[in-house]
């Protein structure tokens, strides 16, 4: 647990209260960045690119593997 701040003034007061308000519109844009980046990637598209990315190289291991195997 942290030790509890001591003000000396309203001022510091403030100050603390401007970057706490900062910080938290911070996080918020940052939680807003993640859920669209989730959004974006639980889009049915970017699976079927996915699957398709697999299967190209599965592909190309399958010819090369052939032609290593036929020498």
């Amino acid at each position: 647990m942290k030790p509890r701040q001591v003000y000396n003034s309203f001022e510091e007061i403030e100050h603390d209260l401007k970057r706490f308000n900062l910080e938290r519109q911070i996080a918020l844009e940052e939680l807003k960045l993640t859920k669209h980046k989730v959004k974006e990637d639980l889009k049915p598209l970017n699976w079927v690119q996915t699957a398709i990315d697999y299967a190209g190289k599965y592909g190309l291991f399958l010819i090369i593997k052939r032609l290593l195997k036929s020498k």
